[in-house]
């Protein structure tokens, strides 16, 4: 039941839904909710549809529901900060070569005068 209550928070926050939003939905206490996501507590079949329901899919979907697309936006996300990265690496190295470029221009002009 804990891989289904890991399903269940995901889907919670895929929709942007605190723990409070659910449990009114499901019309139970936050506390009730939260042990169904951590699988404290065992789900009956009523819950189950409630929450199926609840996240527009059948129960089998929920209970199938990989987290496919999780990692996904996650390879995504990874790839847009390394991207970053890698930007600000080149600014660093480009404002590297400039103060180089002025201490051998100070330099050159203290040698000259």
């Amino acid at each position: 039941m804990k891989t289904l209550g890991k399903k269940i928070r995901l889907l919670r926050h895929q929709n942007g839904w605190s723990q409070e939003d659910v449990a009114k939905k499901l019309d139970i206490s936050i506390p009730a909710f939260s042990k169904i996501e951590t699988g404290i507590t065992d789900i009956n079949l009523s819950r189950l549809e409630q929450i199926a329901n609840l996240f527009e899919m059948p129960v089998v979907q929920l209970l199938n529901f990989s987290d496919v697309e999780h990692d996904q936006q996650i390879v995504h996300d990874l790839e847009a900060i390394n991207k970053k990265l890698m930007d600000r690496e080149t600014e660093v190295i480009d404002l590297q070569k400039k103060v180089i470029e002025l201490f051998e221009e100070l330099r050159h002009s203290r040698i000259i005068a």
